[in-house]
């Protein structure tokens, strides 16, 4: 059975699940990771961050509880600033990133919201894709991204249009289960 995210949240408080862990890491590495990248760090830098912002998380997890009317990501970008933050006052000095603060770069609500939606995106629909059939996945992209007629789309595969339409269903609600709250 798969979970939604807010499932997931609780079940990483378990510091033994170590499968939710391995998925919430999976599922945030590149979130984290690219918000750090667009905020102006370096490589090197960026994935140090990132195991930053997983050891904070991983202290902090078991005492976590999910509220539905407040973002996990909103926490997690607090978290993601502060050790922005923090590394700017380690090396005291600024850093300047095309003329700007590192965390005054970083600060803004869309730049993270933009950021936290593509990756998650992202990240969702790769893992989507690797928990369909080949065909079941190209018949709801065909139709889906790349709006093409579901009669084409069937007859491309090789399959019924009820066929596609099963699909597109299909993948849409796991979709949907798996990114229930994380996008509000």
């Amino acid at each position: 059975m798969h979970s939604t995210p807010a499932s997931l949240l609780e079940r990483v408080r378990q510091r033994s699940d170590v499968a939710s862990w391995s998925r919430f890491v999976e599922l945030y590495t590149p979130v984290i990771y690219g918000w750090a990248r667009r905020a102006g760090l370096q490589e090197p830098d960026a994935r140090d961050l990132m195991q930053d912002v997983f050891a904070v998380l991983w202290q902090n997890m078991a005492d976590f509880e999910y509220d539905p009317s407040r973002r996990f990501r909103s926490w997690l970008k607090t978290i993601a600033l502060n050790k922005v933050r923090e590394r700017q006052r380690r090396r005291k000095e600024d850093q300047l990133v095309n003329g700007e603060d590192l965390a005054e770069n970083a600060d803004s609500d869309a730049f993270w919201e933009v950021e936290f939606r593509r990756d998650v995106l992202r990240r969702a629909i790769h893992i989507m894709k690797t928990e369909f059939q080949p065909t079941t996945w190209m018949a709801c992209w065909g139709v889906l991204v790349e709006g093409r007629p579901a009669a084409d789309v069937a007859a491309s595969l090789g399959i019924n249009i009820g066929a596609v339409y099963a699909a597109r269903f299909r993948v849409l609600t796991r979709l949907r289960v798996e990114l229930a709250g994380m996008l509000d």
